[in-house]
Protein backbone atom coordinates (compact mmCIF):
# COMPACT_ATOMS: atom_id res chain seq x y z
CA UNK A 1 0.00 0.00 0.00
CA UNK A 2 2.85 2.35 0.80
CA UNK A 3 4.60 2.12 -2.29
CA UNK A 4 0.88 2.35 -4.33
CA UNK A 5 0.98 5.72 -2.39
CA UNK A 6 4.25 6.40 -3.08
CA UNK A 7 5.11 7.11 0.03
CA UNK A 8 7.23 4.23 1.46
CA UNK A 9 10.65 5.84 -0.10
CA UNK A 10 9.89 8.96 0.57
CA UNK A 11 8.56 8.87 3.70
CA UNK A 12 8.18 5.89 5.92
CA UNK A 13 11.59 4.46 5.26
CA UNK A 14 13.69 7.27 6.41
CA UNK A 15 11.56 7.65 9.40
CA UNK A 16 11.60 4.37 9.86
CA UNK A 17 15.21 3.53 9.71
CA UNK A 18 15.98 6.90 11.68
CA UNK A 19 13.76 5.61 14.84
CA UNK A 20 15.16 2.16 14.49
CA UNK A 21 19.04 3.62 14.55
CA UNK A 22 18.05 5.91 17.22
CA UNK A 23 16.55 2.64 19.51
CA UNK A 24 19.52 -0.01 18.26
CA UNK A 25 21.82 2.90 19.51
CA UNK A 26 20.32 3.69 23.07
CA UNK A 27 19.41 -0.66 23.94
CA UNK A 28 23.17 -1.22 22.86
CA UNK A 29 24.54 1.12 25.12
CA UNK A 30 21.54 0.47 27.91
CA UNK A 31 22.83 -3.44 27.33
CA UNK A 32 26.46 -3.10 27.15
CA UNK A 33 26.82 -1.62 30.57
CA UNK A 34 24.45 -3.14 32.63
CA UNK A 35 24.52 -7.18 31.10
CA UNK A 36 28.00 -9.24 31.25
CA UNK A 37 29.43 -11.23 28.08
CA UNK A 38 27.19 -14.26 28.20
CA UNK A 39 23.96 -12.17 28.76
CA UNK A 40 24.81 -9.33 25.80
CA UNK A 41 25.74 -11.88 23.56
CA UNK A 42 22.47 -13.93 24.08
CA UNK A 43 20.13 -10.43 23.60
CA UNK A 44 22.13 -9.32 20.61
CA UNK A 45 21.65 -12.34 19.11
CA UNK A 46 17.74 -12.18 19.74
CA UNK A 47 17.50 -8.60 18.80
CA UNK A 48 19.10 -9.54 15.98
CA UNK A 49 17.01 -12.36 14.68
CA UNK A 50 13.48 -10.23 15.92
CA UNK A 51 14.24 -7.21 14.05
CA UNK A 52 15.06 -9.25 10.83
CA UNK A 53 12.19 -11.70 11.30
CA UNK A 54 10.09 -8.50 11.91
CA UNK A 55 11.07 -6.95 8.75
CA UNK A 56 10.25 -9.82 6.68
CA UNK A 57 6.59 -10.32 8.49
CA UNK A 58 5.95 -7.14 7.58
CA UNK A 59 6.94 -7.38 3.96
CA UNK A 60 9.44 -4.59 4.03
CA UNK A 61 11.61 -3.98 1.14
CA UNK A 62 15.58 -5.85 0.76
CA UNK A 63 17.29 -2.30 1.01
CA UNK A 64 15.65 -1.80 4.36
CA UNK A 65 16.43 -5.36 5.53
CA UNK A 66 19.91 -5.10 4.66
CA UNK A 67 20.25 -1.62 6.03
CA UNK A 68 18.59 -2.83 9.73
CA UNK A 69 21.26 -5.49 9.87
CA UNK A 70 23.97 -2.82 8.74
CA UNK A 71 22.69 -0.52 11.67
CA UNK A 72 22.33 -3.62 14.33
CA UNK A 73 25.88 -5.13 13.58
CA UNK A 74 27.54 -1.55 13.30
CA UNK A 75 26.74 -0.80 16.82
CA UNK A 76 26.26 -3.89 18.39
CA UNK A 77 29.64 -5.23 16.90
CA UNK A 78 31.92 -3.16 15.23
CA UNK A 79 31.94 -0.04 17.41
CA UNK A 80 35.47 -0.07 19.13
CA UNK A 81 34.04 -0.40 22.77
CA UNK A 82 31.58 -3.19 21.30
CA UNK A 83 34.37 -4.91 19.71
CA UNK A 84 36.33 -4.72 23.36
CA UNK A 85 33.52 -5.96 25.27
CA UNK A 86 33.16 -9.21 22.86
CA UNK A 87 36.51 -9.87 22.69
CA UNK A 88 37.35 -9.84 26.45
CA UNK A 89 39.58 -12.44 27.33
CA UNK A 90 38.22 -12.73 30.82
CA UNK A 91 34.84 -13.14 29.87
CA UNK A 92 35.07 -15.13 26.87
CA UNK A 93 37.71 -17.30 29.00
CA UNK A 94 34.49 -17.56 31.55
CA UNK A 95 32.18 -18.72 28.93
CA UNK A 96 34.96 -22.13 27.64
CA UNK A 97 35.18 -22.82 31.26
CA UNK A 98 31.76 -22.96 31.82
CA UNK A 99 31.12 -24.88 28.60
CA UNK A 100 28.38 -22.09 27.58
CA UNK A 101 28.63 -23.93 23.88
CA UNK A 102 25.76 -22.26 22.61
CA UNK A 103 27.03 -18.80 23.78
CA UNK A 104 30.10 -19.53 22.22
CA UNK A 105 27.95 -20.22 18.77
CA UNK A 106 26.48 -17.42 19.02
CA UNK A 107 29.94 -15.05 20.03
CA UNK A 108 31.11 -16.69 17.28
CA UNK A 109 27.74 -15.96 14.90
CA UNK A 110 28.13 -12.43 15.54
CA UNK A 111 32.13 -11.89 14.81
CA UNK A 112 31.65 -14.32 11.35
CA UNK A 113 28.43 -12.35 10.28
CA UNK A 114 30.19 -10.00 7.81
CA UNK A 115 33.12 -11.90 6.30
CA UNK A 116 35.15 -8.74 5.45
CA UNK A 117 35.29 -7.51 8.82
CA UNK A 118 37.56 -10.91 10.20
CA UNK A 119 36.58 -10.23 13.26
CA UNK A 120 36.27 -14.15 14.20
CA UNK A 121 39.93 -13.93 13.76
CA UNK A 122 40.47 -11.85 16.37
CA UNK A 123 38.79 -14.56 19.08
CA UNK A 124 42.21 -16.22 18.47
CA UNK A 125 43.82 -14.04 21.24
CA UNK A 126 41.70 -14.97 24.19
CA UNK A 127 41.24 -18.59 23.23
CA UNK A 128 44.93 -19.43 23.15
CA UNK A 129 45.28 -17.38 26.60
CA UNK A 130 42.25 -19.61 28.15
CA UNK A 131 44.33 -22.62 26.98
CA UNK A 132 47.18 -21.17 28.11
CA UNK A 133 45.97 -20.74 31.14
CA UNK A 134 43.67 -23.86 32.12
CA UNK A 135 46.46 -25.72 30.54
CA UNK A 136 48.98 -24.61 32.79
CA UNK A 137 46.80 -24.82 35.98
CA UNK A 138 46.65 -28.65 35.00
CA UNK A 139 50.10 -29.63 34.80
CA UNK A 140 51.34 -27.42 37.71
CA UNK A 141 48.27 -28.77 40.00
CA UNK A 142 50.71 -30.81 42.63
CA UNK A 143 47.82 -31.70 44.50
CA UNK A 144 46.30 -33.81 41.49
CA UNK A 145 49.50 -34.28 39.11
CA UNK A 146 48.18 -38.59 39.44
CA UNK A 147 44.92 -36.62 37.29
CA UNK A 148 47.21 -34.93 34.84
CA UNK A 149 46.76 -37.03 31.69
CA UNK A 150 42.76 -37.35 31.96
CA UNK A 151 42.80 -34.18 32.56
CA UNK A 152 44.59 -33.42 29.29
CA UNK A 153 42.55 -35.94 27.43
CA UNK A 154 39.20 -34.34 28.76
CA UNK A 155 40.17 -30.81 27.77
CA UNK A 156 41.87 -31.54 24.66
CA UNK A 157 38.34 -32.85 23.51
CA UNK A 158 36.82 -30.17 25.07
CA UNK A 159 38.42 -27.69 22.77
CA UNK A 160 38.35 -30.11 19.58
CA UNK A 161 34.55 -29.83 20.45
CA UNK A 162 33.66 -26.32 20.84
CA UNK A 163 36.16 -25.76 17.58
CA UNK A 164 34.09 -27.91 15.66
CA UNK A 165 30.42 -27.08 16.71
CA UNK A 166 31.10 -23.30 17.92
CA UNK A 167 33.89 -22.09 16.04
CA UNK A 168 32.72 -24.22 12.53
CA UNK A 169 36.29 -25.28 12.10
CA UNK A 170 37.88 -22.30 11.87
CA UNK A 171 41.21 -22.64 10.45
CA UNK A 172 43.08 -19.92 12.55
CA UNK A 173 41.06 -20.97 15.86
CA UNK A 174 42.22 -24.44 15.24
CA UNK A 175 46.37 -23.60 14.68
CA UNK A 176 46.12 -21.37 17.64
CA UNK A 177 44.55 -24.51 19.46
CA UNK A 178 47.42 -26.59 18.87
CA UNK A 179 49.87 -23.86 18.97
CA UNK A 180 48.78 -22.84 22.57
CA UNK A 181 48.44 -26.43 23.90
CA UNK A 182 51.85 -27.05 22.36
CA UNK A 183 53.26 -24.36 24.22
CA UNK A 184 51.74 -25.01 27.45
CA UNK A 185 52.07 -28.66 27.45
CA UNK A 186 55.99 -28.29 27.21
CA UNK A 187 56.43 -25.51 29.72
CA UNK A 188 58.11 -26.45 33.36
CA UNK A 189 59.61 -24.86 36.06
CA UNK A 190 61.71 -26.07 39.21
CA UNK A 191 59.30 -27.50 41.82
CA UNK A 192 58.79 -30.50 44.42
CA UNK A 193 57.22 -32.20 41.39
CA UNK A 194 60.52 -32.83 39.46
CA UNK A 195 63.17 -32.49 42.28
CA UNK A 196 64.24 -29.13 41.68
CA UNK A 197 65.21 -29.63 38.15
CA UNK A 198 63.28 -27.90 34.99
CA UNK A 199 62.32 -31.26 33.46
CA UNK A 200 58.59 -31.13 32.46
CA UNK A 201 56.30 -33.11 34.16
CA UNK A 202 53.90 -34.01 31.23
CA UNK A 203 56.27 -36.30 29.73
CA UNK A 204 56.56 -38.70 32.91
CA UNK A 205 53.00 -38.51 33.28
CA UNK A 206 52.32 -39.45 30.05
CA UNK A 207 54.89 -42.52 30.16
CA UNK A 208 53.04 -44.00 33.53
CA UNK A 209 49.82 -43.50 31.71
CA UNK A 210 50.84 -45.36 28.95
CA UNK A 211 52.07 -47.97 31.63
CA UNK A 212 48.28 -48.01 33.14
CA UNK A 213 46.87 -48.81 29.56
CA UNK A 214 49.80 -51.38 28.57
CA UNK A 215 48.94 -53.36 32.31
CA UNK A 216 45.06 -53.16 31.59
CA UNK A 217 44.30 -51.30 34.30
CA UNK A 218 43.09 -48.29 32.56
CA UNK A 219 39.45 -49.75 31.99
CA UNK A 220 36.94 -46.26 30.12
CA UNK A 221 34.25 -49.14 29.60
CA UNK A 222 33.47 -52.69 30.42
CA UNK A 223 32.91 -55.28 27.86
CA UNK A 224 32.65 -58.92 27.58
CA UNK A 225 36.25 -59.76 29.02
CA UNK A 226 35.77 -58.09 32.46
CA UNK A 227 31.60 -58.10 32.41
CA UNK A 228 31.37 -61.53 31.55
CA UNK A 229 33.28 -65.03 32.08
CA UNK A 230 33.57 -66.59 28.43
CA UNK A 231 31.85 -69.85 28.53
CA UNK A 232 34.13 -71.36 25.37
CA UNK A 233 36.85 -70.36 22.78
CA UNK A 234 34.63 -67.89 20.78
CA UNK A 235 34.16 -65.79 23.71
CA UNK A 236 37.34 -65.73 25.03
CA UNK A 237 38.40 -64.61 21.43
CA UNK A 238 35.86 -62.26 21.60
CA UNK A 239 36.55 -60.84 25.07
CA UNK A 240 40.00 -61.21 23.86
CA UNK A 241 39.77 -58.81 20.58
CA UNK A 242 37.47 -56.44 22.93
CA UNK A 243 40.44 -55.68 24.99
CA UNK A 244 42.98 -55.27 22.35
CA UNK A 245 40.75 -52.58 20.41
CA UNK A 246 39.86 -50.84 23.59
CA UNK A 247 43.94 -50.45 24.37
CA UNK A 248 44.53 -49.38 20.75
CA UNK A 249 41.92 -47.17 21.02
CA UNK A 250 43.28 -45.60 24.36
CA UNK A 251 46.99 -45.27 22.89
CA UNK A 252 45.49 -43.76 20.04
CA UNK A 253 44.01 -41.15 22.51
CA UNK A 254 47.38 -40.35 24.46
CA UNK A 255 49.79 -40.93 21.46
CA UNK A 256 48.01 -37.15 20.70
CA UNK A 257 49.23 -35.78 23.55
CA UNK A 258 52.42 -37.42 23.07
CA UNK A 259 53.06 -35.56 19.80
CA UNK A 260 52.95 -32.22 21.63
CA UNK A 261 55.88 -33.00 23.42
CA UNK A 262 59.41 -30.64 22.61
CA UNK A 263 61.74 -32.95 24.75
CA UNK A 264 61.08 -37.17 24.80
CA UNK A 265 63.80 -37.44 27.33
CA UNK A 266 61.52 -37.75 30.35
CA UNK A 267 59.02 -39.41 28.64
CA UNK A 268 61.39 -42.06 27.48
CA UNK A 269 63.25 -41.96 30.59
CA UNK A 270 59.96 -43.24 32.70
CA UNK A 271 58.75 -45.25 29.65
CA UNK A 272 62.10 -47.80 29.61
CA UNK A 273 61.26 -48.06 33.36
CA UNK A 274 57.66 -49.26 33.48
CA UNK A 275 58.76 -51.52 30.29
CA UNK A 276 61.25 -52.85 32.18
CA UNK A 277 59.14 -53.93 35.67
CA UNK A 278 56.36 -55.10 32.97
CA UNK A 279 58.87 -57.53 31.28
CA UNK A 280 60.81 -58.96 34.24
CA UNK A 281 57.09 -59.30 36.35
CA UNK A 282 55.17 -60.18 33.58
CA UNK A 283 52.59 -57.93 34.25
CA UNK A 284 51.42 -56.69 30.52
CA UNK A 285 48.30 -57.54 29.19
CA UNK A 286 48.61 -57.85 25.41
CA UNK A 287 52.05 -58.99 23.79
CA UNK A 288 50.46 -57.57 20.31
CA UNK A 289 49.81 -54.15 22.24
CA UNK A 290 53.20 -53.55 23.03
CA UNK A 291 54.62 -54.63 19.96
CA UNK A 292 52.20 -52.10 18.85
CA UNK A 293 53.05 -49.22 21.06
CA UNK A 294 56.67 -49.44 20.05
CA UNK A 295 55.73 -49.54 16.25
CA UNK A 296 53.82 -46.28 17.06
CA UNK A 297 56.95 -44.71 19.28
CA UNK A 298 59.36 -45.26 16.14
CA UNK A 299 57.57 -43.98 13.72
CA UNK A 300 56.75 -40.81 15.74
CA UNK A 301 60.05 -40.70 16.80
CA UNK A 302 62.80 -43.36 14.53
CA UNK A 303 64.28 -45.97 15.28
CA UNK A 304 66.98 -44.64 17.26
CA UNK A 305 64.16 -44.00 20.23
CA UNK A 306 63.31 -47.42 19.99
CA UNK A 307 66.37 -49.38 19.92
CA UNK A 308 66.87 -49.95 23.50
CA UNK A 309 63.36 -51.12 24.05
CA UNK A 310 63.22 -53.39 21.32
CA UNK A 311 66.75 -54.75 22.50
CA UNK A 312 64.89 -55.55 26.31
CA UNK A 313 61.98 -57.52 24.08
CA UNK A 314 64.86 -59.41 22.34
CA UNK A 315 66.92 -59.73 25.73
CA UNK A 316 63.49 -61.45 26.91
CA UNK A 317 63.53 -63.80 24.10
CA UNK A 318 67.38 -64.55 24.24
CA UNK A 319 66.65 -65.52 28.08
CA UNK A 320 63.91 -67.44 27.37
CA UNK A 321 66.61 -69.91 25.44
CA UNK A 322 68.78 -69.77 28.18
CA UNK A 323 66.66 -70.96 30.49
CA UNK A 324 65.77 -74.01 28.41
CA UNK A 325 69.17 -74.69 27.56
CA UNK A 326 70.21 -74.41 31.34
CA UNK A 327 66.79 -77.18 31.87
CA UNK A 328 68.08 -79.14 29.28
CA UNK A 329 71.46 -79.82 30.95
CA UNK A 330 69.84 -80.49 34.15
CA UNK A 331 67.92 -83.29 32.17
CA UNK A 332 71.05 -84.41 31.17
CA UNK A 333 72.47 -85.00 34.47
CA UNK A 334 69.33 -86.24 35.92
CA UNK A 335 69.91 -84.32 39.88
CA UNK A 336 67.98 -81.20 39.61
CA UNK A 337 68.34 -78.53 42.08
CA UNK A 338 65.66 -78.82 44.53
CA UNK A 339 64.00 -75.43 43.43
CA UNK A 340 63.06 -74.10 40.15
CA UNK A 341 65.32 -71.37 39.20
CA UNK A 342 64.24 -68.53 35.55
CA UNK A 343 66.83 -66.14 34.90
CA UNK A 344 66.51 -62.96 32.69
CA UNK A 345 70.39 -62.50 30.93
CA UNK A 346 69.86 -58.70 30.30
CA UNK A 347 72.23 -56.65 28.71
CA UNK A 348 73.59 -53.65 30.85
CA UNK A 349 73.93 -51.08 27.62
CA UNK A 350 69.90 -51.38 26.88
CA UNK A 351 68.10 -51.54 30.54
CA UNK A 352 67.49 -49.46 33.19
CA UNK A 353 70.37 -49.13 35.82
CA UNK A 354 69.58 -50.89 39.05
CA UNK A 355 71.04 -49.89 42.58
CA UNK A 356 73.92 -53.02 43.96
CA UNK A 357 71.85 -54.46 47.70
CA UNK A 358 73.23 -56.60 50.13
CA UNK A 359 70.94 -59.60 50.19
CA UNK A 360 71.67 -63.33 51.78
CA UNK A 361 69.72 -65.44 49.64
CA UNK A 362 69.27 -68.75 50.95
CA UNK A 363 71.86 -71.88 50.53
CA UNK A 364 69.06 -73.91 48.03
CA UNK A 365 68.95 -71.21 45.44
CA UNK A 366 72.50 -69.64 45.52
CA UNK A 367 73.37 -73.11 44.83
CA UNK A 368 71.18 -73.33 41.94
CA UNK A 369 71.99 -69.69 40.68
CA UNK A 370 75.94 -70.95 40.90
CA UNK A 371 75.03 -73.76 38.62
CA UNK A 372 73.00 -71.97 35.89
CA UNK A 373 76.20 -69.33 36.27
CA UNK A 374 78.37 -71.99 35.38
CA UNK A 375 76.77 -73.50 32.91
CA UNK A 376 76.02 -69.62 31.03
CA UNK A 377 79.80 -69.03 31.39
CA UNK A 378 80.33 -72.37 29.24
CA UNK A 379 77.89 -71.42 26.77
CA UNK A 380 78.91 -67.85 26.74
CA UNK A 381 82.97 -67.25 27.76
CA UNK A 382 84.30 -63.81 28.71
CA UNK A 383 81.19 -62.99 29.41
CA UNK A 384 80.02 -61.50 33.72
CA UNK A 385 76.77 -62.01 35.25
CA UNK A 386 75.66 -59.64 37.89
CA UNK A 387 72.61 -60.66 40.02
CA UNK A 388 70.14 -58.36 40.53
CA UNK A 389 68.21 -59.47 43.86
CA UNK A 390 66.02 -56.84 43.83
CA UNK A 391 64.32 -57.23 40.66
CA UNK A 392 64.15 -60.83 41.75
CA UNK A 393 60.33 -62.70 42.57
CA UNK A 394 59.78 -66.09 43.47
CA UNK A 395 56.75 -68.27 44.83
CA UNK A 396 55.96 -69.76 48.02
CA UNK A 397 53.96 -72.27 49.72
CA UNK A 398 53.28 -71.51 53.51
CA UNK A 399 51.68 -73.71 55.81
CA UNK A 400 49.81 -71.65 57.95
CA UNK A 401 46.72 -72.18 60.63
CA UNK A 402 44.51 -71.79 58.63
CA UNK A 403 45.17 -72.91 55.30
CA UNK A 404 47.87 -73.78 52.84
CA UNK A 405 48.74 -70.32 50.68
CA UNK A 406 50.77 -69.73 47.75
CA UNK A 407 52.44 -66.82 47.78
CA UNK A 408 53.82 -64.56 45.02
CA UNK A 409 56.64 -62.56 46.60
CA UNK A 410 59.80 -60.80 45.67
CA UNK A 411 63.14 -61.94 46.61
CA UNK A 412 63.32 -59.33 49.49
CA UNK A 413 60.21 -60.75 50.82
CA UNK A 414 60.99 -64.29 50.61
CA UNK A 415 64.16 -63.60 52.52
CA UNK A 416 62.47 -62.44 55.09
CA UNK A 417 59.23 -64.79 55.18
CA UNK A 418 61.98 -67.86 55.30
CA UNK A 419 63.30 -66.23 58.58
CA UNK A 420 59.93 -67.57 60.22
CA UNK A 421 59.76 -70.73 58.46
CA UNK A 422 61.31 -72.73 61.22
CA UNK A 423 59.40 -74.85 63.77
CA UNK A 424 61.64 -73.01 66.11
CA UNK A 425 60.94 -69.36 64.51
CA UNK A 426 57.68 -68.66 66.39
CA UNK A 427 59.20 -66.12 68.65
CA UNK A 428 58.99 -62.85 67.85
CA UNK A 429 62.70 -61.52 65.57
CA UNK A 430 63.26 -57.96 66.00
CA UNK A 431 63.98 -55.15 63.56
CA UNK A 432 67.84 -56.03 64.02
CA UNK A 433 67.79 -59.53 63.79
CA UNK A 434 65.87 -59.23 60.53
CA UNK A 435 68.49 -56.86 59.26
CA UNK A 436 71.50 -59.44 60.49
CA UNK A 437 70.12 -62.24 58.86
CA UNK A 438 69.38 -60.81 55.51
CA UNK A 439 72.05 -59.24 55.46
CA UNK A 440 70.18 -55.79 54.49
CA UNK A 441 71.60 -52.32 55.78
CA UNK A 442 74.76 -54.44 57.38
CA UNK A 443 77.74 -52.59 56.46
CA UNK A 444 80.23 -54.65 54.02
CA UNK A 445 83.91 -54.01 53.68
CA UNK A 446 83.80 -51.19 51.78
CA UNK A 447 86.69 -48.85 50.96
CA UNK A 448 84.45 -46.20 49.42
CA UNK A 449 83.06 -44.33 52.87
CA UNK A 450 80.65 -42.22 50.81
CA UNK A 451 79.47 -45.32 48.70
CA UNK A 452 79.03 -47.45 51.94
CA UNK A 453 76.81 -44.95 53.68
CA UNK A 454 74.51 -44.14 50.22
CA UNK A 455 74.30 -48.04 49.93
CA UNK A 456 73.60 -48.60 54.11
CA UNK A 457 71.04 -46.16 53.79
CA UNK A 458 68.91 -47.86 50.52
CA UNK A 459 68.85 -51.08 51.87
CA UNK A 460 67.44 -49.77 55.13
CA UNK A 461 65.12 -48.17 53.06
CA UNK A 462 64.25 -51.44 51.47
CA UNK A 463 64.14 -53.22 54.38
CA UNK A 464 61.70 -50.84 55.87
CA UNK A 465 59.50 -50.78 53.07
CA UNK A 466 59.55 -54.99 52.52
CA UNK A 467 58.44 -55.24 56.20
CA UNK A 468 55.94 -52.61 55.63
CA UNK A 469 54.30 -54.38 52.51
CA UNK A 470 54.20 -57.92 54.70
CA UNK A 471 53.35 -56.23 58.01
CA UNK A 472 51.22 -53.16 57.61
CA UNK A 473 49.59 -53.20 53.67
CA UNK A 474 46.42 -55.23 52.61
CA UNK A 475 48.29 -58.91 53.07
CA UNK A 476 49.48 -59.34 56.58
CA UNK A 477 51.40 -62.31 56.86
CA UNK A 478 53.60 -61.28 59.66
CA UNK A 479 52.41 -59.14 62.92
CA UNK A 480 53.95 -56.38 63.95
CA UNK A 481 54.63 -54.80 67.66
CA UNK A 482 53.70 -52.14 68.41
CA UNK A 483 50.66 -51.55 65.37
CA UNK A 484 51.25 -48.89 63.33
CA UNK A 485 51.98 -48.29 59.21
CA UNK A 486 55.51 -47.20 59.42
CA UNK A 487 58.28 -49.40 60.44
CA UNK A 488 60.97 -48.46 62.97
CA UNK A 489 64.10 -50.14 64.42
CA UNK A 490 62.55 -51.25 67.65
CA UNK A 491 59.78 -53.25 66.25
CA UNK A 492 59.22 -57.01 66.32
CA UNK A 493 57.65 -59.27 64.27
CA UNK A 494 55.65 -62.79 64.34
CA UNK A 495 54.01 -65.02 61.95
CA UNK A 496 50.09 -63.56 61.35
CA UNK A 497 48.37 -66.59 63.29
CA UNK A 498 45.21 -65.49 61.76
CA UNK A 499 46.04 -64.76 58.41
CA UNK A 500 43.21 -65.61 56.07
CA UNK A 501 42.00 -65.53 52.46
CA UNK A 502 39.87 -67.36 50.31
CA UNK A 503 42.15 -67.47 47.42
CA UNK A 504 45.32 -69.97 47.31
CA UNK A 505 47.40 -67.69 45.14
CA UNK A 506 48.14 -64.37 46.62
CA UNK A 507 50.48 -61.47 44.89
CA UNK A 508 52.27 -59.87 47.56
CA UNK A 509 54.69 -58.23 45.21
CA UNK A 510 53.10 -54.93 43.69
CA UNK A 511 55.78 -53.31 45.92
CA UNK A 512 58.24 -54.73 43.20
CA UNK A 513 56.02 -52.43 40.45
CA UNK A 514 55.65 -49.57 42.39
CA UNK A 515 57.71 -46.31 42.07
CA UNK A 516 59.68 -44.88 45.00
CA UNK A 517 59.92 -41.36 45.43
CA UNK A 518 64.13 -42.32 45.64
CA UNK A 519 63.74 -43.98 42.35
CA UNK A 520 61.49 -40.83 40.89
CA UNK A 521 64.00 -38.68 42.27
CA UNK A 522 66.85 -40.66 40.73
CA UNK A 523 65.23 -40.34 37.15
CA UNK A 524 64.53 -37.13 37.12
CA UNK A 525 68.22 -35.65 38.41
CA UNK A 526 69.84 -38.30 35.29
CA UNK A 527 67.35 -36.98 32.20
CA UNK A 528 68.32 -33.09 33.64
CA UNK A 529 72.07 -34.04 33.68
CA UNK A 530 71.80 -36.10 30.66
CA UNK A 531 70.20 -32.89 29.17
CA UNK A 532 73.39 -30.82 30.01
CA UNK A 533 75.56 -33.43 28.62
CA UNK A 534 73.84 -33.17 25.16
CA UNK A 535 73.61 -29.33 25.27
CA UNK A 536 77.43 -29.53 25.74
CA UNK A 537 78.06 -31.99 23.28
CA UNK A 538 75.65 -29.77 20.52
CA UNK A 539 78.08 -26.95 21.26
CA UNK A 540 81.31 -28.88 20.91
CA UNK A 541 79.79 -30.08 17.29
CA UNK A 542 78.12 -26.87 16.12
CA UNK A 543 81.57 -25.05 16.96
CA UNK A 544 83.56 -28.15 15.47
CA UNK A 545 81.44 -27.35 12.09
CA UNK A 546 81.16 -23.32 12.06
CA UNK A 547 84.71 -22.59 14.14
CA UNK A 548 83.43 -18.85 14.70
CA UNK A 549 80.15 -18.08 15.53
CA UNK A 550 78.24 -15.04 17.38
CA UNK A 551 77.42 -16.12 21.01
CA UNK A 552 73.22 -15.26 19.56
CA UNK A 553 73.36 -17.42 16.93
CA UNK A 554 75.42 -20.23 19.10
CA UNK A 555 72.39 -20.09 21.56
CA UNK A 556 69.42 -20.86 18.69
CA UNK A 557 71.69 -23.61 16.74
CA UNK A 558 71.84 -25.48 20.30
CA UNK A 559 68.18 -24.92 20.69
CA UNK A 560 67.82 -26.53 17.44
CA UNK A 561 70.07 -29.36 18.16
CA UNK A 562 68.46 -30.22 21.36
CA UNK A 563 64.45 -29.82 21.02
CA UNK A 564 63.92 -33.44 20.19
CA UNK A 565 65.45 -34.44 23.30
CA UNK A 566 64.73 -31.53 25.41
CA UNK A 567 65.89 -27.96 25.55
CA UNK A 568 67.33 -26.33 28.52
CA UNK A 569 66.39 -22.60 29.15
CA UNK A 570 68.79 -19.87 27.88
CA UNK A 571 70.51 -18.99 31.10
CA UNK A 572 71.37 -22.95 31.12
CA UNK A 573 72.42 -22.76 27.73
CA UNK A 574 74.99 -20.02 28.45
CA UNK A 575 76.04 -21.65 31.91
CA UNK A 576 76.88 -24.72 29.69
CA UNK A 577 78.68 -22.62 26.81
CA UNK A 578 80.71 -21.17 29.53
CA UNK A 579 81.91 -24.49 30.93
CA UNK A 580 82.99 -25.43 27.62
CA UNK A 581 85.17 -22.91 27.67
CA UNK A 582 86.59 -22.97 30.93
CA UNK A 583 86.78 -27.16 29.92
CA UNK A 584 88.95 -25.84 26.71
CA UNK A 585 86.78 -27.78 24.29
Amino acid sequence: MFHALSVYTSSFEPEFLARSSSYFSSWSDQKAESLDLAHYIDESVKLIEDELERCSSLGLDSTTQKTIETYLLDLLVDQEDRQKKLLETKGISQLLREDKEDTLRRLYSLLDWRDSTNLSEQLRVPFEAYISEYGSDIIFDEAREHEMVPRLLAFKSKLDLIWKKCFREHEGLGHSLREAFEAFINKSKRSTMTWGTDNPKPGEMIAKYVNLILEGRMKVSSGHASATKANNNEDVDMASEDEDSEITKQLDQVLELFRFLHGKAVFEAFYKKALAKRLLLNRSASADAEKSMLTRLASECGAGFTHNLEQMFKDMELAREEVKSYNLMLDEREKRPDIDLTVSVLSSSAWPSYPEITLNIPRNVQQAATLFEEHYKQRHSGRKLEWKHSQAHCQLKAVLPKGVKEFVVSSLQAVILLLFSNPSSNDELSYVQIQAETGLGQSPNEPLLIACSQALLLDDIQLKRTLQSLACGQYRVLRKNPKGKEVNTDDTFSVNANFSHPKYRIKINNIQAQETKEENKETHERVAADRHFETQAAIVRIMKGRKTITHANLVVEVINATKSRGVLDQADIKSNIEKSVSFKY
